[in-house]
């Protein structure tokens, strides 16, 4: 699959995000179109994952750790033909599947339940931990959100995964630079990202996470990696696609008025 293929998934994948944040009334735009091109790349290029082998235990895991950009997996889900591309019209409805935050007990293709941040990664490391343990030579691709590194158990994650060299972890940061209450720098600031990530035992990898070029090389390199876990820093834009929403942190968790839905549907198509 080419790159010119990735981009008419991603924007397609754009849209089903959109509708389904509007339809709802509820849900987060600005991480899921920040984190959506890396997760099209995952899904449809990268990972060893479709509906055929979704229960085999050689099958690549993707987990979604910063949960509230659910609209985002469950439009790849869809787009896999996992679940049927109608079920998203029930996004956060009562009694749907597709609840505001991934729940593995309710959806096939969710590997864990997320939404309490930071938990992503733990139940990542231990994945991995089992897989070696087994022998099964599969990657576990995790994306987190910067803002949800305020968690402190993602820094016990990333030391746990450093500590049992997990080299069959990719660690994905969303690095959009914003969350809810505005820019994370202002909040708690992460940086130095990339040198802290390389002192406690990562591999480290910085792109530009819109460039499906850059995600391409990435990954690929990280699979030459042998000794150690893979950080992924994707530097994105909360929001992307849509010209209002990005950089903008009052989009991170509201729906559009139907006059924005319109703008905004509007761009994406046009696209």
């Amino acid at each position: 699959m080419n790159k010119d293929k990735l981009t008419i998934l991603s924007k397609e994948a754009r849209i089903h995000i959109l509708n389904q944040v509007y339809n709802a009334k509820s849900g987060h735009l600005g991480g899921a179109f920040s984190a959506i091109d890396i997760m099209i790349y995952l899904y449809f290029m990268k990972m060893n994952y479709s509906k055929e082998n979704m229960n085999s235990p050689e099958r690549d895991r993707f987990i979604l750790s910063k949960g509230h950009a659910s609209a985002a997996l469950y439009s790849c889900l869809a787009m896999k033909g996992i679940i049927p591309i109608d079920e998203l019209k029930t996004f956060r409805r009562i009694n749907s599947r597709l609840q505001g935050h991934p729940s593995r007990k309710l959806l096939p293709g969710v590997e864990t339940s997320t939404g309490s941040l930071g938990q992503g990664l733990s139940f990542a490391n231990g994945v991995c931990l089992g897989l070696s343990l087994d022998s099964i030579n599969a990657k576990v691709y995790t994306i987190i959100g910067d803002g949800e590194m305020n968690e402190g158990q993602i820094w016990e994650a990333l030391m746990t995964a450093a500590k049992h060299k997990l080299s069959n972890l990719r660690v994905i940061l969303d690095y959009n630079h914003l969350q809810i209450d505005g820019q994370i720098e202002n909040i708690k600031d992460p940086n130095p990202t990339k040198k802290k990530f390389e002192e406690m035992g990562f591999f480290v990898i910085e792109i530009n996470g819109h460039d499906f070029n850059e995600i391409d090389a990435a990954f690929k390199k990280a699979d030459e990696i042998k000794d150690k876990p893979v950080f992924i820093i994707a530097h994105t834009i909360k929001g992307k696609g849509v010209s209002f929403m990005e950089n903008n942190y009052e989009w991170h968790g509201k729906p559009p008025k139907d006059d924005e839905y319109k703008i905004a549907l509007k761009e994406l198509e046009n696209e």
